[in-house]
C-alpha cells in the first residue's frame, strides 16, 4: 500500500522514472529461453504455487514463495517495504539476478510477484508462459527436494509511478484509461467481493483471462501478436490505470499491455478497497 511506503526510511526508497539497466529477461519467457538459461548462476527462480504442490516437485533450484500467504498483506494490499525486502533477500534476489517465476498456468500470481519487483525497482524479471509441467517431459529438470538459496541482500528502489491510490484512481476517472480486469459478471455487478457491486466509472472490461488460451496440457499465453489485436482499441497516448479484485488479475494485464508499449500502473487497493467505499461513485450495469 503507498501509504506504508511512504513513510519508510528514505535510504530505502529511491524514486526512479526509468530503468538503467538493460532487460536481460524477456518479460514474457517461453521454455527455449529458461533451457538455455537454467544454469545461469545470476537466474533466480520462483515457484508461486503452495508448498504442497512444491513439495510433490517442482523446477531444480526454485524457490517456493507461495503466493497467497506472501504477497498480499491485509484487504490484499502490497505488503509493506520491510516484509518484501526480507522475503527477496531470503529467496536470494540480488541486482545482478534475472528472476523467473511461474505458478500453475493461471499467471496471475507470477504476475503479482512481476508488478511487484517492478515497483521496487528490479526490472530484471520475466514469467514463464505456461503453467508448471505444460512442456514437453525431461526438457527442464525437475526435484522433489526443497531448495534453500544463499540469502543475499535485496535493497528496493521504489517506482511510485507503477502504483496507484483510492485518491490517484479517483482523480484519473474521465482523464486517463482505465480497465478493470475482472470477469465480465463482476465488471456488470451481477457478482462481487465487495458489499457494493459494479465498476469504477469509465472503466473498460479487459479480463485478465483474454491473455492466455487454454489447451488440454495446461494454459499458455497468447503471442503478442494475437494479444495486440485484443487491446487494439485503447489508445497508446493514454495513461492507463488497472484494477481487479485483489491487484493480481489486473497485475497480468499489466505485463501484457506493458509489452505492447502502453503506460501502466495497477491500483493497488483495487475492487476491495473501491467497492467498500460508499462515497466513492461506482456504475453499476447491472441495475
Amino acid at each position: 500500500m503507498i501509504k506504508k511506503l511512504l513513510i519508510l526510511p528514505l535510504i530505502f526508497i529511491n524514486l526512479i522514472f526509468a530503468s538503467t539497466i538493460e532487460k536481460e529477461i524477456p518479460s514474457i519467457v517461453n521454455v527455449k529461453w529458461l533451457q538455455d538459461n537454467i544454469k545461469n548462476p545470476n537466474l533466480v527462480i520462483i515457484d508461486l504455487r503452495d508448498e504442497k504442490s512444491y513439495k510433490i516437485d517442482h523446477i531444480k533450484n526454485a524457490v517456493n514463495i507461495p503466493a497467497l500467504e506472501n504477497l498480499f498483506a491485509k484487504n490484499y494490499f502490497m505488503p509493506n517495504i520491510e516484509t518484501l525486502k526480507k522475503l527477496f533477500s531470503e529467496a536470494g534476489v540480488s541486482k545482478d539476478s534475472l528472476v523467473l517465476a511461474y505458478d500453475d498456468g493461471s499467471f496471475i500470481w507470477s504476475a503479482r510477484l512481476y508488478w511487484i519487483l517492478e515497483i521496487l525497482g528490479h526490472t530484471n524479471i520475466g514469467i514463464l508462459n505456461v503453467g508448471y509441467k505444460n512442456w514437453d517431459e525431461n526438457k527442464i529438470p525437475l526435484s522433489n527436494e526443497v531448495y534453500t538459496p544463499q540469502k543475499s541482500n535485496f535493497i528496493p528502489r521504489v517506482d511510485n509511478s507503477k502504483i496507484q491510490t483510492k485518491l490517484s484512481t479517483l482523480l484519473s476517472i474521465g482523464k486517463k484509461t482505465i480497465i478493470d480486469g475482472r470477469k465480465e459478471s463482476h465488471y456488470l455487478g451481477k457478482e462481487s467481493i465487495a458489499k457494493r457491486f459494479g465498476h469504477i466509472p469509465t472503466a473498460q472490461n479487459y479480463a485478465c483471462t483474454q491473455n492466455y488460451q487454454v489447451t488440454s496440457s495446461g494454459n499458455k499465453i497468447k503471442d503478442l501478436n494475437e494479444l495486440k489485436t485484443i487491446y487494439k482499441d485503447i489508445p497508446l497516448n493514454k495513461e492507463i490505470i488497472l484494477y481487479c479484485d485483489g491487484g493480481a488479475e489486473a497485475a497480468l494485464n499489466y505485463i501484457v499491455l506493458q509489452e505492447l508499449g502502453y503506460q501502466v500502473s495497477v491500483y493497488d487497493g483495487s475492487w476491495i478497497e473501491w467497492g467498500n467505499d460508499d462515497i466513492l461513485p461506482i456504475d453499476n450495469p447491472s441495475k
